[in-house]
């Protein structure tokens, strides 16, 4: 069965969760490996989100500073 898609908050969420946990000191090296692998694929997440907003605005603000709306094309990888 497929993972159900977090928002872009709780991941960033659990994200600074994983970070605190990792800053915390009391995991075992094992624990530390995997919440560091855990964090690092949402961060990746993370970022193409919000690099795809980015495309969007400029898309959005493109021709001389007028609105306009042009095709937009979601790479692969979100698509997940």
């Amino acid at each position: 069965m497929a993972k159900e898609k977090q928002s872009f908050e709780d991941e960033m969420r659990r994200l600074q969760k994983i970070v605190e946990e990792l800053s915390g000191g009391k995991l075992t090296l094992g624990e530390s490996l995997k919440k560091y692998e855990e964090g690092v694929k949402l961060a990746q997440g993370c970022l193409a989100v919000l690099n795809d907003a980015e495309r969007k605005v400029d898309l959005l603000m493109k021709k001389e500073g007028k609105f306009s709306l042009e095709k937009f094309e979601e790479e692969e990888a979100d698509k997940e």
